[in-house]
């Protein structure tokens, strides 16, 4: 059996998260509440939901419950998963939990990014519900205007991302060929290129860190495939890029009997995994 652990991203918050990991691990919470100038515990704990829902506060939050999660599932378990996942923020923790950082360092990095995306241009993002990678294309190239294909979530789930504007116009145009356009609550248009000026000063920012290789497989978003070298250019990149977790859990299920378990608050990325299989399943039967 091969273990893998998935880790969710920004939008599994939830205030009340990770209650039983802030009191079984005070070092670490220590550490965070250190670097960032404000208690985690407090933010996840009482929220108010707001602040929690801030990219600011939301990435780090969800970092450090994620962090403690996985640090609490091995203990716990006594097992290291072979291989590892994280859906665009959960990356970090999943990079964090092979050794290419310590908890700090990624809260560090996370902090940075998160304050990063935080300053671009107002922006949005929209899920589309049933319609495939190639046809939600076809669309935005017809619109002609600057939406990007965000993410990849499942064979009938693509997220759009771009101006307000831009992707209320989109969406206008999506829903007739679509079953539901439904906003997402973000205030920016994360992987697209709008994120572009934040991807630049991105890299400048981690050119001042030694990156370790993982010791643990990472399944990396831009390409749906283990990490390679280029640590840092790839967490660039993953700013502009499209999430293809369709590719990444496809991938995961092709290991020899997967065992895909969710690390941290929340059930969405079992929720997309059992989406794929089925999606899979129908596939094979029209075949």
């Amino acid at each position: 059996m091969t273990l893998v652990h998935l880790f969710a991203g920004q939008g599994s918050q939830r205030v009340g998260m990770g209650r039983e990991l802030f009191r079984t691990y005070p070092n670490l919470v220590r550490q965070a509440d250190s670097l960032l100038g404000y208690s985690v515990a407090e933010l996840c704990l009482d929220g108010p939901a707001d602040r929690l829902a801030d990219t600011r506060y939301t990435q780090c939050a969800v970092y450090v419950v994620d962090a403690l999660a996985y640090v609490d599932s091995v203990r716990t378990s006594g097992r290291i998963p072979e291989v590892m996942a994280g859906h665009s923020l959960g990356e970090y923790a999943a990079l964090f939990a092979a050794g290419v950082f310590d908890f700090r360092t990624g809260l560090e990095i996370v902090a940075k990014r998160a304050a990063l995306m935080a300053d671009t241009e107002p922006g949005a993002m929209s899920a589309v519900i049933g319609l495939d990678e190639e046809r939600v294309r076809s669309l935005l190239d017809t619109s002609g205007l600057p939406v990007d294909v965000a993410n990849l979530n499942a064979p009938d789930q693509i997220v759009i991302s771009g101006p307000v504007a831009a992707v209320e116009t989109v969406s206008s145009l999506i829903r007739e060929h679509s079953q539901a356009v439904v906003p997402l609550k973000v205030s920016g248009a994360f992987h697209s290129r709008c994120m572009e000026p934040a991807a630049r000063k991105f890299d400048r920012f981690l050119s001042g860190y030694v990156l370790a290789r993982p010791k643990i497989p990472v399944i990396a978003n831009t390409t749906g495939r283990v990490y390679g070298e280029d640590i840092a250019g790839t967490l660039c990149r993953q700013l502009t890029s499209s999430v293809r977790w369709t590719e990444t859990v496809v991938h995961l299920l092709g290991l020899p009997e997967p065992d895909l378990r969710e690390i941290g608050p929340g059930s969405t990325l079992t929720g997309l995994t059992k989406h794929i299989q089925a999606s899979l399943r129908e596939a094979a039967v029209g075949a």
